[in-house]
């Protein structure tokens, strides 16, 4: 993704937006939410799974690629969640998708503190790094219990 700002002198610079992919991992009517565990200015904050786009990498792989390394689960993936949350100062964006789990994968707090699947009524139970917290309204309806 590219942006474009005036410099001092008035001219147009380009810089590049690095993408953070976060996965909402949605089953039986609960999402799948993740305590940090580092640094230690977020530790124990929450956050939905997921990380770095690479160079050439599509969104959704990266979003595969991540819950495969940090939760050691296959997800399959949906529609986009929310709107995009710019962070770090502007220089990154966050976009969420929903996912599943395929077959009867369980997630493993691999790089996390804990984990804990949440209803509606519990998203509010835990504190969510400022970044992930403006996906949470846009969650609310799509955790209906099957």
């Amino acid at each position: 993704m590219r942006t474009e700002r005036a410099n001092d002198g008035g001219q147009a610079e380009r810089r590049d937006l690095k993408v953070i992919v976060g996965a909402a991992i949605i089953r039986d009517g609960r999402v799948l939410a993740c305590a940090r565990s580092a640094p230690p200015e977020v530790a124990g904050m929450w956050e939905f799974p997921g990380g770095k786009v690479e160079p050439g990498e599509a969104e959704t792989d990266a979003l595969i690629r991540e819950c495969a390394e940090e939760l050691a689960v296959r997800v399959e993936i949906g529609a986009r969640v929310g709107r995009n949350v710019r962070m770090a100062h502007g220089r990154s964006v966050l976009k969420v998708y929903a996912a599943r789990l395929l077959g009867d994968d369980q997630p493993q707090a691999l790089e996390h503190e804990a984990l804990r699947w949440l209803t509606a009524d519990e998203l509010d139970s835990v504190t969510w790094l400022p970044a992930d917290a403006p996906i949470v309204a846009a969650l609310r309806p799509l955790l209906i219990p099957t």
